[in-house]
């Protein structure tokens, strides 16, 4: 079997309805469903660099005000220094974030992430308002704590899976609002549990040692009782 990768199929206007550097031609086909969903990809990634310095200012003035009003960041913040870590506005990092496309064309977006050595990343260009921002900064704020509390293991995916399930769970990204809003999910029933396993699963799924669907959801399911009933460092879950 050849190593070699294979390149993601090749898009063109013929084929997806989207042209470069044609804004005008590319509203309209998206307006008239003449768009293919890879198309509309391509065009989105155009918009996002047209809108960077735009996007780019939005996050750091929504970051500033997290800062200094969230009652979430600000708790959290105050729990990271007291395990002497360091999370504030200084590397807490907005930029925009380009598009992932998969060997199959498949695209792959993020909306953060953290890294122990360079602080938070903001993708600004997927940030659609402040409480978006919030959310997000929350949920990697929460795996800045993890890391500090329990020494993280990234290349574990049992430990990945924990503390994605906290994240989920306690950023308030799971609200029932945010769901019934953003989402279109209209389910009462177990909402926030099935919105936190779903997004365990798909981090899950983005770790290079992950195989499959299928072996994220087996181990986001192993760990799943301990880490969803684990509140710290909140005495509960309220958002």
């Amino acid at each position: 079997m050849s190593s070699e990768t294979t390149p993601p199929p090749k898009t063109t206007p013929d084929l997806t309805g989207y042209t470069p550097e044609s804004p005008w031609s590319n509203t309209f086909n998206v307006f008239l469903g003449r768009m293919s969903q890879a198309g509309q990809e391509e065009f989105r990634e155009e918009l996002y660099i047209k809108h960077e310095p735009r996007d780019n200012a939005n996050a750091q003035q929504w970051r500033d005000w997290c800062f200094q009003y969230s009652p979430t960041v600000i708790f959290l913040r105050k729990n990271i220094e007291a395990l002497n870590g360091d999370i504030s506005a200084k590397n807490v990092h907005c930029v925009r974030c380009p598009g992932r496309r998969d060997e199959e064309g498949r695209w792959h977006r993020s909306s953060g992430g953290f890294n122990p050595d360079a602080g938070i990343r903001i993708c600004a260009n997927e940030m659609r308002d402040r409480k978006h921002l919030e959310d997000t900064l929350a949920h990697e704020m929460v795996h800045a704590w993890d890391h500090l509390r329990w020494k993280v293991d990234w290349s574990d995916l049992r430990h990945a899976a924990c503390t994605e399930i906290r994240a989920s769970s306690l950023s308030g990204e799971c609200r029932w609002t945010r769901e019934f809003f953003t989402r279109g999910n209209w389910n009462l029933t177990q909402q926030h549990q099935n919105c936190v396993r779903k997004r365990a699963v798909q981090s899950v799924m983005a770790r290079p040692n992950c195989n499959d669907r299928e072996h994220a959801t087996k181990v986001v399911n192993e760990v799943w009782d301990s880490c969803f009933n684990d509140t710290r460092p909140f005495d509960e879950i309220y958002r």
